[in-house]
């Protein structure tokens, strides 16, 4: 048979529940962070971010990028325009080839986001 539990007497100060703090997210800023996750819900944008972060100058063409994937150039380009979409890289034209960086203050803020 349940125990049940004993009767608390009403205190007002008290509190059962507490309210959000004030530094908790706003509803514009939850969205900018969930776009970066968003972007990074894919395996294969974060591994193309990884291959960037770990070039020698910080930044690779997208036609270096192709090859370790195992992805054609158009699905690369399609992954590379939603990650500069989503403010996780930068892309730079010279003459015929794009060259992306990694924002890392973008990633910065996203993990920010969550901490206590």
């Amino acid at each position: 048979m349940p125990t049940p539990l004993p009767v608390l007497p009403s205190d007002d100060t008290v509190t059962c529940c507490t309210t959000a703090a004030a530094s908790a997210l706003s509803v514009e800023q939850a969205d900018a962070v969930a776009r970066t996750f968003k972007a990074l819900g894919d395996p294969t944008r974060v591994r193309l971010l990884s291959l960037i972060a770990a070039s020698r100058d910080g930044e690779a063409c997208i036609c270096d990028l192709t090859e370790p994937v195992g992805l054609s150039q158009p699905t690369v380009s399609h992954h590379m325009k939603l990650l500069v979409d989503a403010g996780l890289a930068t892309r730079e034209q010279r003459g015929r080839w794009a060259y992306f960086r990694v924002v890392t203050d973008a990633l910065d803020t996203a993990v920010r986001a969550l901490q206590p």
